[in-house]
């Protein structure tokens, strides 16, 4: 019997084949060229696909650096370009074209006021009187923001976009099972629901949950850093944007409040800016922390006076995939916190303001 050879026994000698073939590229995208892609691929989607659940609140910005052509880099293009589209891909609703980033003075951060500061703040948080929602009640928060945005088609790549300042109002019941968005331009008409069976965690944290994380700072933080390993560019950054979360789009109890202030005071790379606005004008201070992986410094911002939470902004600091130092990607104000007797209900004779 006469046995065939393996079909690789068979074949050329391929490491002769590849000493012969000139070496691969190593192609590095733009920042533009990875939108145009990213828009391609969402307007591919688009017409295939239907239109995506609206989420709780805008996905992060997620920093995209130049990486060869693959399945997996078109993937991961898609990906962003669909968590960054609120409008949910519905054609009915007219997107308002991105604007330039403004850029601003970088103001370099402190250690050496941070304990007082941070004191000032909480202790302020404590003091405030906070309304607690009760069942058939909703959670209001009305704002102003700005994010950065990847639906443009402009060349040059030496400027980052974002979204013109406009409203966004959110309601929330207690247990975070319902909840309604109001975001003219980038939701449908009239809003969208924020309905959710998902289990409240800090990804998708809702009042009642709150009430049941301990209120000592060290073991707060204990429990943030545990619960969100593995996510973020660091464990540091995570837990900082983790507690940043809480404070745009959230009512939490006083005592909460002050621990997740005093928590985020003892995150490694946490710094005092003495001067920062917020995206309705505000001047105020700020705590905040420089993503070392993305190069962006998240700002939380507080009236000076009384300590008031304002707003955020997040300022690019290290040059990074052709977004300047001083650029403003995301930019939010704080204009309303309120509790509601119903779904889409503003805060007035019936509302309790917070």
């Amino acid at each position: 019997m006469i046995r065939k050879k393996p079909r690789r026994e068979e074949s050329p000698d391929y490491a002769e084949l590849a000493r012969l073939l000139p070496a691969p590229g190593d192609p590095h995208l733009s920042l533009d060229r990875h939108l145009l892609l990213e828009e391609h691929l969402m307007n591919e989607f688009r017409s295939t696909a239907p239109a995506p659940a609206s989420s709780r609140r805008p996905a992060r910005r997620v920093l995209l650096i130049g990486v060869p052509v693959t399945a997996a880099a078109l993937a991961g293009a898609f990906a962003f370009t669909a968590l960054t589209n609120s409008a949910g891909g519905d054609p009915a609703v007219a997107t308002p074209p991105p604007v330039e980033a403004p850029v601003v003075r970088i103001e370099p951060g402190s250690t050496a006021q941070l304990a007082s500061t941070v004191e000032h703040i909480a202790a302020a948080a404590s003091a405030r009187e906070t309304p607690e929602p009760g069942p058939g009640q909703y959670i209001y928060i009305k704002s102003k923001v700005s994010y950065v945005t990847v639906s443009h088609t402009d060349k040059d790549d030496s400027k980052a976009w974002v979204q013109p300042l406009h409203i966004r109002e959110v309601w929330s019941s207690p247990d975070g099972k319902q909840g309604w968005l109001d975001e003219p331009g980038y939701q449908p008409k009239g809003g969208s629901t924020l309905d959710s069976d998902v289990e409240p965690s800090w990804g998708a944290a809702s009042y009642d949950y709150l009430k049941t994380l301990p209120t000592d700072p060290d073991a707060l933080l204990k429990r943030i850093y545990k619960e969100t390993k593995g996510q973020g560019n660091s464990p540091d950054q995570q837990a900082f944007t983790t507690v940043g979360d809480l404070l745009n789009e959230e009512i939490a109890p006083a005592k909460l409040n002050a621990a997740l202030y005093r928590a985020a005071a003892k995150i490694p790379g946490v710094v005092v800016v003495e001067h920062a606005q917020d995206a309705a004008g505000r001047e105020g201070i700020a705590l905040a922390h420089v993503d070392q992986r993305s190069g962006d410094r998240t700002e939380w911002i507080f009236d000076r006076g009384t300590y008031t939470y304002l707003g955020s902004r997040a300022v690019q600091v290290k040059q990074a995939d052709g977004v300047k130092p001083g650029t403003v990607i995301n930019w939010t104000a704080v204009l309303e916190r309120a509790v509601v007797d119903a779904q889409k209900q503003r805060p007035g004779a019936q509302g309790t303001r917070a």
